[in-house]
């Protein structure tokens, strides 16, 4: 079992044989103290993964408590799904008497490294977060886990460590959505997903296929794209639709995907639902915003979002066993709008 004890100035002050005053000013750059023995014992704080508690030594000169924060992790603000997650994660915390801190990654793991270390020296007490999509490094959230923060994953869930994580039922949805598709007559079903490195991809590239293979119909590679973004949906989609055999349906990972093959195919001349059929995955406000309204699969944000506080709240209080990793799923629902038969 890995130590997660968290040491203090007083603890490198005994360790160095200096004082606390000393470790302090060190720590603060402090022109006081020489430049070797700051480096010595800032070196000494690093390898035993000490940082200076920002938050606390702000509040404690204001005499008030420091307030129970959560830190949030969220890869895009504007994103619908996510800013919807967010609206759960801080309605379960404020009932619950918490506060939380947000940042966004913008899909950057340099900047997702920076985030966690900048949470973990403001002591929050847990943090939630959606990895970003280039994320194939591990080592920044283990780190937390070894020194005793609670972490909870949301949406886009890492594999490589070990901690707690809320999930919509991706494989159900994308095998739901396409099954649709099928019944309603579509037989040459295209897929637009995201990175297969990452499970919300592999889990619903999965449902796509075994749908398709279940219903005696094989998935054409040409028509499987790595496009999870209205742009890069529109640079595809013309090509698709100029071959000798076309589409007659798409299945997109999210709605804005869907809704740039929606345009895109209707500026080519296609009728939709009539000639192609499109499903997105979101249901988010932009799906009955646009013409024809979308089909997708409703992922039910608010809830995913009060699963995660819930869970990291009840680690921080102790209500559960010290180390249990708690795995919930939360299940999507099709809608049925007028980009399908």
């Amino acid at each position: 079992m890995r130590d997660t004890t968290t040491i203090t100035m007083k603890d490198i002050a005994r360790d160095l044989g200096v004082s606390i005053a000393t470790v302090s000013r060190a720590l603060k750059d402090s022109p006081r103290i020489s430049e070797e023995k700051r480096e010595q014992i800032k070196q000494y704080a690093r390898d035993h993964n000490f940082y200076p508690n920002v938050l606390a030594e702000q509040l404690r000169k204001s005499r008030i408590q420091p307030p129970k924060i959560i830190g949030v992790i969220i890869p895009q603000f504007t994103h619908f799904y996510f800013s919807s997650i967010l609206s759960g994660i801080e309605e379960e915390a404020t009932v619950r008497g918490y506060r939380i801190m947000v940042a966004q990654s913008n899909e950057r793991y340099e900047r997702e490294v920076s985030i966690c270390q900048s949470f973990f020296e403001n002591k929050v007490c847990g943090i939630i977060v959606s990895q970003a999509k280039d994320t194939i490094k591990y080592d920044h959230f283990q780190r937390l886990i070894d020194m005793g923060i609670p972490l909870v994953f949301y949406d886009r869930i890492c594999t490589g460590v070990e901690a707690s994580r809320v999930v919509v039922d991706d494989y159900m949805g994308a095998y739901t959505a396409v099954s649709h598709l099928i019944d309603t007559g579509c037989r040459r079903i295209a897929y637009y997903g995201t990175k297969l490195t990452m499970e919300i991809g592999k889990n619903r590239y999965n449902g796509y296929r075994d749908a398709l293979l279940k219903n005696g119909l094989t998935p054409n590679p040409d028509w499987v794209k790595e496009c999870d973004n209205r742009a890069d949906a529109e640079a595809f989609t013309p090509n698709l639709l100029q071959q000798e055999e076309v589409p007659d349906a798409f299945f997109a990972v999210n709605d804005d995907t869907a809704i740039g093959i929606l345009y895109t195919a209707k500026r080519m001349g296609f009728r939709v639902p009539e000639d192609i059929s499109i499903c997105g995955f979101t249901n988010g406000n932009r799906a009955i915003a646009c013409d024809p309204m979308l089909t997708t699969v409703e992922q039910r944000g608010v809830t995913v979002g009060q699963e995660a506080a819930n869970i990291l709240i009840n680690e921080v209080e102790g209500s559960v066993p010290n180390g249990k990793v708690e795995r919930r799923v939360v299940r999507t629902r099709l809608i049925i709008r007028g980009t399908t038969r």
